[in-house]
């Protein structure tokens, strides 16, 4: 299949890591910023098959693990009101809450509905104009323009019954939280592809030149993650810190102008809290005062909830790229899949999940004779 096979060729993937290995001269620390870039690194052991300098730190790149807790408690407290069809993308309904999840809810009569577009809660509150029904509009960047069409369309329409729960987040603020923190080891970026895709390369050059990192925009089959990793050490290595598009069949400079359009009308720039890593300034989204009608946080009255983090679980310090998923005491024992302490672990973009879908389960799992492995196999 076009972009899928061609981007797993084994020959190609030897080729750009023998150049990669005849480059590095000192040790270097990239991150790679989006999840699913996380999931194939692990899956293909791209990090294994790397020269031994390079390390690649897994950042805060999932939207599902970033959501705060006090939304997710919110969005449960409203999931379980008896007026309420609540609609979410699945890989939310085991996310952990503050004791439960929207699974329990709905196991305990709420009518919680997994959705694969915001549209098609838009469609339910059309058929049932005597429910109030409710999105949860999570993500990044790259889910921000649907959710804001729906809103929208809502608006359009004389949808009235219909709303978000949203909890947007940006990238570019998130990489200036990490350059500025004091235990901060990141010398690189790999930008996430399908978030540039929306809002195109323009945010990146001046975090770039202020912190003095290569920030290269990468996508998520193998040859692109690698690609990525070679341009970034070969910038590290002249001294150099530019933003490169390595994924031009997606990306543009200028983005999508139709869906930042759609951004720019419904959103406004807000501070966000983040799940495990705290308040960072303009890094969010929120619907302006035009649409703050289809707002289900002004609509609903959720206020006064106490939210708390299980002590033993360290996903706070996995998303701020810390440790590693098998540093913390939990992984793979009290926190799996089934039964999961933090959203790192459920998520389908979470490194904790990642870690144990690939059975990289502790350190012996990287040992150097991994090193043999088919990079693409």
């Amino acid at each position: 299949m076009k972009y899928i096979d061609e981007f797993n060729d084994p020959d190609l993937a030897r080729k750009l890591l023998d150049e990669i290995h005849a480059t590095v001269t000192r040790p270097w620390a990239l991150m790679e910023v989006c999840g699913g870039q996380t999931h194939s690194i692990i899956r293909h052991g791209i990090d294994q098959l790397l020269p031994e300098q390079v390390e690649l730190i897994h950042g805060p790149g999932c939207p599902v693990c970033v959501t705060p807790l006090e939304v997710i408690d919110k969005a449960l407290e409203i999931a379980s009101r008896p007026e309420v069809i609540f609609c979410s993308f699945g890989d939310m309904l085991r996310v952990p809450g503050t004791g439960r999840d929207l699974f329990r809810v709905k196991g305990a009569g709420g009518d919680v509905r997994v959705v694969y577009s915001p549209l098609d809660a838009l469609e339910l509150a059309r058929r049932h104009p005597d429910r109030e029904v409710v999105f949860f509009g999570i993500g990044f960047e790259t889910t921000a323009p649907a959710n804001a069409m729906a809103v929208h369309q809502a608006r359009s329409l004389g949808i009235t019954n219909f709303s978000l729960l949203v909890s947007h987040v940006r990238v570019p603020p998130a990489i200036e939280a990490i350059m500025t923190a004091p235990a901060c080891r990141v010398r690189g970026f790999l930008a996430a592809g399908h978030v540039c895709s929306v809002m195109g390369t323009a945010e990146y050059p001046d975090l770039a030149e202020r912190h003095r990192v290569p920030v290269v925009v990468t996508g998520f089959e193998p040859l692109d993650i690698l690609e990525g990793v070679r341009r970034a050490v070969r910038q590290l290595e002249r001294g150099e810190h530019r933003v490169e598009n390595a994924y031009p069949r997606a990306v543009r400079e200028d983005g999508n102008p139709a869906a930042l359009r759609m951004i720019e009308e419904v959103f406004e720039v807000t501070d966000r809290n983040w799940r495990g890593i705290g308040r960072i300034p303009d890094s969010g989204w929120r619907l302006s005062d035009a649409y703050r009608a289809h707002d289900a946080e002004h609509r609903f009255d959720v206020t006064g909830i106490r939210t708390e983090e299980p002590r033993v679980c360290r996903s706070g310090e996995v998303l701020q790229g810390l440790i590693k998923p098998t540093e913390c005491e939990a992984f793979g024992t009290t926190c799996t899949p089934r039964n999961p302490l933090g959203a790192t672990m459920v998520s389908s973009e979470g490194a904790c999940a990642a870690y144990y879908l690939y059975r990289r389960m502790d350190a012996a799992t990287a040992s150097p004779a991994r090193k043999e492995m088919n990079p693409v196999g």
